[in-house]
């Protein structure tokens, strides 16, 4: 337990040291049990900044990449939150620590049935949609702050539609290979876009995404 938190206590100098200078955010990392989210054979790794595999052919993301993407969507206390592509469930307890409401959704149903057991084990009273997640929550919308952590050909209208005029979305867009981060504000003007570092995501698939 002890080397645990030393652990835990590292990867937040880490991120911190890489430009993660959010505390409430940095405090939600520390607090999430990655090690909950992985393999038991790969949960020596948890706290390492690095992409880990998970089912399905997919990862739970580098925690740099989690730590930068939930900081650029500047979460509030009061925000209703929607996510595209649950994974492992990771980044929806991050949010959860961060957000008012958090909604997620996930295309893949072991990983959905996976997400929905664990968190719900960890008490994250979270909203779990098995759905094509291009094609957003529109049940629940407008939503404060959406994230997308799979990477896509180009922005989804579905979700820009589904944001409130003052909202965001955060968005890697580009090929399969490679992604830029998309910043994306909703005005009453339209939205304006700010476009930030490159990563690599597996592929958003759905209407709105890539289709193989």
């Amino acid at each position: 337990m002890i080397l645990l938190e030393e652990e835990k206590k590292n990867l937040v100098e880490h991120l911190w040291s890489k430009g993660i200078k959010d505390e409430v955010l940095l405090k939600a990392i520390y607090n999430v049990p990655r090690e909950k989210f992985v393999a038991p054979a790969l949960r020596k790794f948890a706290y390492d900044d690095s992409a880990l595999p998970i089912e399905c052919a997919q990862t739970i993301s580098q925690p740099f990449t989690v730590a930068y993407m939930t900081q650029a969507l500047g979460v509030k206390q009061e925000d209703k939150v929607l996510e595209i592509g649950t994974g492992s469930g990771y980044q929806a307890a991050i949010l959860s620590e961060l957000a008012a409401e958090v909604f997620t959704i996930e295309r893949i149903e072991k990983l959905y049935e996976n997400a929905k057991k664990l968190l719900t084990e960890l008490a994250y009273n979270i909203h779990l949609k098995l759905d094509d997640g291009s094609l957003g929550w529109e049940e629940f919308a407008p939503y404060d702050k959406i994230i997308v952590t799979a990477g896509a050909p180009d922005i989804p209208h579905h979700l820009t539609q589904q944001m409130k005029s003052g909202g965001r979305l955060v968005i890697p867009v580009g090929t399969q290979e490679s992604q830029r981060l998309f910043v994306v504000a909703k005005t009453d003007e339209g939205l304006d876009k700010k476009i930030y570092e490159y990563f690599k995501f597996v592929p958003l698939i759905g209407e709105e995404g890539w289709h193989t």
